[in-house]
């Protein structure tokens, strides 16, 4: 199997590696001190299994699992034996290990590992249905009622929608609209390869993006915050280098 490892403590990583040496079937090709560089490897890269620390500055190993549309198995390593069960929600986790890991207990999670590789992940397959199936029939436009009048708006010209109590502000690269409609309503017409909603209130055009810091965004000339449970999928759909 190809593997990864993904820990920010350099000393962690050495021990896997030694542990990983012990297994003849095992070949470690990378290793990486945080998430967002296993992201870019990935991106280019498969592999059969991850070695993955829960707590990461800035991204834990959660948010990196959720960033994965169809993860490897995963093996996590962590010194916390608190999140063991938040962690056999995720299909893809295949075992859970507690520092510091022991040879015999090390083992015993490949071999967890190797049994699952002949698994059907149903849920990732249900969940990749799901949101396939979710898309627009109304092709490039859409129209909103503003004054008795249909306005017809490009929907490529779109790069942000603001909830504003009982009306939402659509901002197109020519005119803004405000429209009395819901976030919710207006984000089943738009189409999902475009459109992420990136915090309870925005929804923005991942193509129109400029920059990203911290936990915000800039599109356009609005800086718009991104919540923690939607930038995993913020970070998915990016095309990093």
């Amino acid at each position: 199997m190809k593997c990864i490892i993904i820990d920010d403590e350099e000393t962690a990583r050495v021990i896997i590696r030694q542990l990983c040496s012990n297994a003849k079937d095992l070949d470690v090709i990378e290793e990486f001190p945080n998430a967002i560089q296993a992201m870019k490897f990935l991106n280019k890269e498969e592999v059969d299994l991850i070695f993955l620390d829960i707590h990461m500055p800035d991204f834990t190993g959660f948010d990196f699992i959720q960033t994965l549309k169809n993860p490897p198995k995963i093996i996590l390593t962590t010194s916390d034996k608190d999140f063991a069960l938040e962690a056999f929600e995720y299909e893809c986790i295949v075992d859970y290990l507690v520092k510091p890991v022991t040879l015999p207990r090390f083992l015993k999670a490949l071999q967890k590992a190797e049994a699952a590789k002949t698994v059907t992940p149903t849920k990732a397959i249900e969940k990749e249905e799901a949101t396939s199936s979710k898309t627009t029939d109304s092709g490039n436009d859409l129209y909103v009622n503003i004054d008795r009048r249909l306005i017809k708006i490009d929907i490529p010209s779109i790069y942000l929608i603001e909830a504003k109590g009982d009306y939402i502000k659509v901002k197109t690269d020519r005119q803004n609209y405000t429209v009395h409609s819901t976030l919710k309503k207006i984000e089943e017409k738009l189409p999902t390869d475009l459109f992420l909603k990136v915090h309870r209130s925005y929804i923005i055009n991942t193509q129109k993006i400029i920059d990203i810091e911290d936990n915000s965004v800039l599109i356009a000339k609005d800086v718009i915050p991104v919540s923690r449970s939607n930038r995993p999928e913020l970070m998915r759909r990016l095309n990093l280098l």
